[in-house]
């Protein structure tokens, strides 16, 4: 399994990218502005929970834990990537 370093790295990594590409969407067309800036809002709550997930020690099983979380960050990441694709 990586390490906890690596697995804040790909969230903050990920989500950025599709904070970015809502951005630049957003530039591209400027009337879909809600749309985007509703992603970006849901990329930013997605990062709180994520990194608040894997801050969290206080779990019966750490490597249960992380390992729910690198699997919530691949399909919550899917979801937003599928949304700005939409756009």
């Amino acid at each position: 399994m990586a390490s906890i370093k690596d697995l804040k790295q790909d969230i903050n990594y990920v989500l950025g990218d599709i904070i970015e590409a809502a951005l630049i969407s957003q530039a591209a067309n400027p009337e879909k502005t809600a749309e985007s800036e509703k992603i970006v809002d849901d990329s930013i709550a997605t990062f709180d929970d994520l990194i608040a997930r894997v801050n969290d020690k206080k779990v019966d099983s750490r490597k249960v834990q992380l390992k729910a979380v690198k699997a919530d960050l691949e399909t919550k990441g899917k979801g937003l990537i599928d949304r700005v694709n939409a756009l």
